[in-house]
């Protein structure tokens, strides 16, 4: 489409072990017993996608006291995002030329804490958030009980939020912008395939952390709802991909957001 834009939102930087991004990127052997580990710095990005139809903005960041006590200490001692304060999500919108009340539509493509710490700017309002209803239950679900998954924070979602159910494996929420449905990190996570006018924009999001998760090396189990799944959900993208010749954006590989973004150095 040649009316569609997409802008690249820089929310910050996540410093983790690269074993928790890469399952057994360093392990232990007989005659390597304390191997070295590798502490990685990633990203955190939103995106903006301006259509004729509505702007659209794609997840919400990490909650601004994230590294305050928001965050439980076990998980921000896992997946530490260092510079949380200074990407309060009205001022990073600010610096991309947007506000919020520009926003006609978010879509969440999942309810982590580093996805939905972003959400009550939009309480109270009719700004329709995009869910996939298999994410919204299980997210609830986890948050309110010791099963599931610890990466959710109830009071992230747990608002008066304008709720829009996706249902399927593909919704067309507007002119060049399909949502598609790649469990396995979580039971509903949702990338994107864009139609930018010069290159197609395939979302792959959290379904390949960084690009050894898309090469086919899984996340830690830590990390993943369904194994199988992922896998499923993985062959989708590529077989996108692969079919479209579309540009492809992980979840936190900072270096591909660079790229993709072009903001490298």
């Amino acid at each position: 489409m040649d009316d569609l834009t997409v802008t690249f939102v820089d929310r910050g930087r996540v410093q983790a072990d690269r074993n928790f991004v890469v399952d057994g990127h360093s392990v232990a052997t007989a005659s390597d017993r304390d191997p070295e580990h590798e502490y990685e710095t990633y990203v955190v990005w939103n995106l903006i996608v301006e259509t004729p139809e509505m702007t659209i903005l794609w997840d919400t960041g990490s909650h601004p006291e994230a590294g305050d006590g928001y965050w439980p200490t076990p998980l921000y001692e896992a997946f530490a995002h260092v510079d949380a304060e200074e990407h309060a999500l009205p001022a990073d919108l600010e610096d991309a030329g947007y506000s919020i009340d520009d926003i006609d539509a978010v879509v969440m493509s999942h309810l982590h804490l580093d996805h939905a710490g972003g959400l009550h700017n939009f309480a109270g309002t009719d700004v329709p958030i995009y869910v996939h209803r298999e994410e919204l239950p299980y997210a609830y679900y986890s948050a309110n009980t010791d099963d599931g998954s610890i990466a959710y924070l109830a009071s992230d979602f747990d608002r008066d939020l304008n709720w829009e159910i996706v249902h399927g494996d593909s919704y067309h929420l507007t002119d060049g912008v399909e949502l598609l449905h790649l469990p396995g990190h979580t039971p509903g996570l949702m990338g994107a395939f864009i139609d930018r006018p010069a290159r197609p924009l395939l979302v792959v999001g959290d379904e390949a952390y960084v690009e050894a998760n898309y090469a086919g090396q899984s996340m830690a189990t830590s990390l993943l709802w369904n194994n199988g799944a992922w896998k499923e959900s993985l062959e989708r993208c590529r077989d996108r991909q692969r079919a479209t010749g579309a540009e492809v954006l992980l979840g936190h590989d900072l270096a591909v957001f660079e790229d993709v973004s072009g903001t490298a150095d």
